[in-house]
């Protein structure tokens, strides 16, 4: 490892977790090798993980960035290939000859070394918001007796209208915008009294609910602060856990 590390100016670490790459990095014959050398980690983990990889890495005169690959394998070292990658302006530029071989779309989301990270967290949490959605729907098809080909061809159809409602609740939670208005697409209570029609139907053919009784419970937050009459972006203030805690 340290032969590795000293013969090397971009240290690209892309293991198990953090812990895997402390066990590599950190211990002395390895530290005392890394000074002057671009250290990018892209292994998953938390934005408190790479602050804090990032301030042991300076300790030892390295420069540490923090990446976050958005793509499956077959993307990488493409043009698609997406890389968040947060950390230093300087080591980011002086690294990018070697970053346009992993990916076409490397992008710098900022100095501060936890944002890749959590940008890498906020994405999947859309990503499994599909996923486990489209598990739902899969066990409703199967237990209603539809075929999945006719589920397919009906999300085709309507991809796009959940589309603008993604970019929508986004565009109206970054402005604050959370009283329904006439621009307003879809509000609190009309969504969530078609959430108890699938909950009544999951009940009955013994789908799991587990999900979908986590959505009812933010709904029925905000019902009762008063708020069902609000864009449904208004949910995005209920998130919290009950007592800040």
């Amino acid at each position: 490892m340290r032969e590795a590390v000293e013969t090397a100016d971009i240290i690209v670490v892309n293991v198990t977790d953090y812990a895997a790459t402390t066990a590599l990095l950190r211990s002395k014959d390895v530290a005392s090798t890394i000074d002057g050398k671009v250290i990018l980690e892209l292994t998953s983990g938390t934005p408190d993980g790479a602050r804090e990889a990032a301030e042991w890495a300076t300790k030892h005169g390295a420069s540490h960035l923090d990446g976050a690959i958005m793509a499956t394998p077959d993307f990488i070292g493409t043009e698609a290939g997406t890389i968040l990658i947060s950390g230093p302006r300087p080591a980011f530029e002086a690294s990018s000859v070697m970053f346009g071989a992993l990916g076409g779309n490397v992008q710098h989301v900022g100095v501060e070394p936890g944002r890749a990270n959590a940008l890498d967290s906020a994405l999947l949490a859309l990503m499994w918001g599909a996923l486990f959605g489209t598990l739902h729907a899969i066990a409703v098809c199967q237990a209603e007796d539809i075929d999945l080909g006719e589920l397919e061809r009906q999300w085709a159809a309507t991809a796009p209208v959940l589309d603008g409602l993604v970019a929508d609740l986004i565009k109206r939670t970054n402005a604050g915008r959370f009283a329904s208005d006439e621009e307003t697409l879809s509000s609190i209570s009309p969504h969530h009294s078609s959430l108890q029609h699938l909950i009544e139907l999951m009940e009955a053919r013994r789908i799991d609910r587990s999900v979908v009784d986590g959505y009812d419970t933010i709904f029925k937050r905000a019902i009762d602060a008063g708020r069902e009459n609000d864009d449904f972006a208004s949910l995005s203030q209920f998130l919290g856990k009950p007592g800040g805690k």
